[in-house]
């Protein structure tokens, strides 16, 4: 039975303590958390302990799930690791670049289990491509949401297109080549709203515009690729695949095309989405990692890698910023 504790018990706690509750071969031990109203909250309906000894509460666990403020996710994780706990923590994966890179150092000396919570790693309509070589050459992807005062904490960056940038980093095979990046801050004092530009070394081109100050909610990734297009709605849970109809593509409706280099068969595909939890998914999937002794699938690499080139795009906004 794996012991777990939990640090942070605000809106996304909640939401992992009722799955972490789900999932068999756990328990919860307790929780800390500073704020009251969220702490009776989590007693009255939860009834777990509170601990008030942030390391007493590490002493006593197998697992530390990390769901604070960023500025803190460090401190905690660091106590964990010290002590030979398995930590998954929420993205990013810490405040600095200097704190992820000392983290991933530490996981390593110490031998323990670490995954970070880019969750649209488990959203079913990214999962449903898994069997699908995917090996795209341009992505585009929007990220809108309405504004919400929590997570505002960290820029549109870190707060919601470092999803994407998790996903695409997954996706390409190459090492980033350049970045360019204009964003502007309108709700807050960091940028709200932000448009990039990633080039590969393999001839990749990624567009990402992320906003936390729209009116209407959207996550989409449209991949292109050769002979081949994807859309993933990542909000509505549906896959679209438009390729040139293959011998093995059966029951997909298709259609015949002229073309410069004579008639083509185009076949549209629609991949069975399974109606998945991803965060509890994405635990569950951690609790494999440890007690099998299997790689994580968002290990504290993925999470530094993604923090890294978010600090790079925030680092050509600010430079843009300065120059004008």
């Amino acid at each position: 039975m794996l012991k777990v504790g939990i640090f942070g018990v605000g809106h996304l706690g909640k939401f992992h303590i009722t799955n972490w509750k789900e999932i068999e071969g756990v328990k919860i031990i307790g929780f800390f958390d500073p704020n009251n109203d969220n702490a009776n909250e989590v007693i009255h309906t939860h009834g777990l302990k509170r601990f008030s000894d942030e390391e007493k509460l590490i002493e006593a666990c197998d697992v530390i799930d990390v769901i604070t403020p960023t500025d803190l996710h460090y401190e905690v994780c660091m106590m964990a690791i010290r002590k030979g706990k398995h930590v998954f923590v929420e993205k990013p994966l810490a405040h600095t670049l200097q704190e992820g890179k000392d983290l991933v150092n530490m996981v390593r000396e110490a031998g323990v289990k670490m995954q970070v919570g880019h969750v649209e790693r488990f959203n079913p309509a990214y999962l449903a491509l898994k069997e699908m070589n995917l090996n795209p050459m341009f992505i585009e992807v929007h990220r809108l949401a309405q504004f919400n005062p929590r997570g505002t904490e960290v820029s549109v960056i870190l707060d919601l297109m470092i999803h994407d940038i998790d996903i695409i980093l997954s996706l390409v095979k190459s090492d980033v080549k350049s970045i360019s990046a204009s964003g502007v801050a309108v709700m807050t004092d960091t940028p709200d709203i932000a448009n990039v530009r990633i080039e590969f070394n393999n001839g990749c081109v990624a567009n990402l515009t992320s906003s936390r100050i729209s009116m209407k909610k959207m996550r989409k990734v449209r991949l292109f690729q050769k002979d081949a297009y994807i859309g993933i709605d990542l909000l509505e849970k549906k896959t679209e695949i438009i390729k040139l109809k293959q011998p093995e593509d059966v029951d997909v409706f298709s259609f015949d095309i002229d073309t410069p280099n004579g008639k083509k068969t185009i076949a549209i595909a629609n991949p069975s989405i399974e109606p998945l939890n991803a965060i509890k998914l994405e635990l569950t999937s951690f609790v494999d990692a440890i007690v099998n002794n299997k790689p994580t699938v968002v290990s504290e690499i993925d999470g530094y890698l993604a923090m890294e080139v978010a600090h790079k795009i925030l680092d050509k906004i600010n430079n843009t910023s300065i120059l004008q």
